[in-house]
């Protein structure tokens, strides 16, 4: 028994060592990771000092010792941009006074423009879409066309607020914007408007009136109550299922895009995922808190496409990977990033990207974007570069702007030869036909007043064959 008891003895000495020492190793460790912490942020904050430093001794240095007096205003607008420049990243910018205004206006009020949301794309201006029914939607501006002069003027290298200010102006007022899509330029002159602040639009199916369709154009302050208002009046008139369009629309708010897709997921279920620079992820779920309780059960399918971006792309993304809805169209834009805006005491403010945003099931679809389950789209010739109408085209003459001018003409039925950028004599034929069909001097050239109206035949004809719509239609009846 003493042996045995010796042993137990020990034994409990060597536990309370153990826990001492485990105690003693665990209090090494923490203050370790403790210091480890601090040190980093002291260093952190030691770097920033001193790059603080460094950015005031450079602007003192040019406000007291250039050889003629500098704008203060200038200089810290200048410093600004260059830090944002650093960062490579177009969704992140620092605006003036007005400019931000003209950002809180598009999210809750209406403003004087053409309709079109931009973005800094190197030395130019990149349209993300135009706003549906709006002056750039109804001139044929696209998704990805790049703004390079205005007014004849180049606006290379110029700041994104300044390319804003000319684009907008007085109501009724015109703008000429020099744009390039692929390897082709061309320019289109557009009138500015109020934009309006109403962001969706329903009616029923010409012909099945069970189907309710659904335009969105934006996700701003009031959209998620304007889509449930939207949807109570179509069901009053009949529809038993929906086709939501996000097509060319831009984005906007987060919170919008929660909201509305929460009234299609279930409660509970993944919306998206946001992830912070430090990798951690934080998951939003639908809920009675984002739709109001108000849920849409209907059959539904989500027309989308290349210039379907950011707020519409979380909607989009959610209805199909959590609610099982199918996506038709083409591939949207790839706005995988979330941005904040800090305000400044001058009116000015900070917009930044601070986040990643995740599809419900964690895919980051930046500049990838969502693939459709349903490729649709309107027909080849509704993505052909606009005519230069400055010249006028003649038989002999061999150029990519009369190749696309005999797709145009056989897509409207009056050209039956190839379509090689040779102005033969069937194109000429064509064009004579064509001007005599629409009340115009039969020249056989196709001269601005030619174009013109071939390019509004066309775009007419194909809005009335939308072939996304009508794969949607086709969808729902599956």
């Amino acid at each position: 028994m003493a042996k045995e008891s010796k042993p137990k003895k020990q034994a409990k000495k060597v536990s309370l060592w153990t826990l001492i020492l485990t105690g003693v190793i665990s209090l090494l460790i923490g203050a370790g990771g403790t210091y480890a912490f601090m040190y980093k942020t002291v260093r952190d904050a030691q770097t920033v000092n001193a790059s603080m430093a460094k950015i005031q001794a450079v602007y003192q240095t040019l406000y007291y010792n250039y050889y003629r007096k500098v704008d203060a205003a200038k200089l810290e607008k200048g410093a600004i941009d260059g830090m944002l420049k650093a960062l490579n990243d177009p969704f992140s910018e620092y605006m003036t006074k007005s400019e931000a205004n003209s950002l809180n206006n598009t999210i809750s009020g209406s403003f004087v423009g053409i309709g079109i949301e931009v973005q800094k794309d190197g030395d130019y201006i990149k349209v993300i879409a135009p706003i549906s029914k709006t002056p750039a939607a109804k001139a044929g501006l696209k998704a990805k066309d790049v703004i390079t002069a205005i007014d004849g003027k180049s606006i290379k290298g110029l700041a994104l607020e300044k390319v804003i200010a000319k684009i907008r102006g007085k109501k009724g007022t015109s703008v000429t914007l020099t744009v390039k899509r692929g390897q082709t330029s061309f320019t289109k002159t557009v009138k500015r408007a109020s934009i309006p602040v109403a962001t969706v639009y329903g009616n029923l199916d010409a012909k099945d009136k069970t189907v309710g369709y659904l335009r969105v154009t934006t996700f701003s302050t009031n959209t998620a109550k304007e889509f449930k208002q939207e949807v109570e009046r179509l069901r009053q008139k009949g529809a038993k299922s929906f086709i939501v369009d996000v097509r060319d629309n831009p984005g906007g708010l987060m919170t919008t895009a929660l909201q509305m897709a929460s009234m299609f997921v279930k409660n509970g279920k993944n919306i998206m995922q946001v992830q912070g620079r430090d990798g951690q992820v934080e998951v939003y779920k639908s809920s009675k808190d984002y739709s109001k309780g108000f849920k849409i059960t209907e059959p539904t399918v989500v027309l989308v496409n290349g210039g379907s971006a950011s707020a519409s792309e979380i909607f989009a993304s959610a209805l199909n990977e959590s609610a099982n809805i199918k996506l038709v169209g083409t591939t949207t834009y790839g706005k995988g990033t979330v941005q904040t805006t800090q305000e400044f005491k001058d009116g000015t403010e900070l917009k930044l990207t601070i986040d990643k945003w995740l599809t419900a099931n964690g895919k980051w679809i930046n500049k990838t974007g969502i693939k459709p389950t349903i490729k649709a789209d309107y027909p080849a010739v509704a993505s052909l570069a606009a005519i230069n109408t400055k010249r006028t085209y003649q038989e002999g003459q061999v150029s990519n702007q009369i190749k696309s001018l005999q797709k145009m003409l056989a897509y409207l039925g009056y050209f039956k030869g190839q379509a090689n950028g040779y102005y033969g004599a069937d194109t000429k034929e064509a064009i004579t036909n064509f001007q005599s069909a629409n009340g115009l001097a039969t020249s056989g050239q196709a001269d601005k007043q030619t174009v013109v109206k071939l390019e509004t035949q066309v775009a007419t004809k194909v809005t009335e064959h939308d072939n996304a719509y009508e794969a949607g239609l086709k969808a729902l009846g599956e």
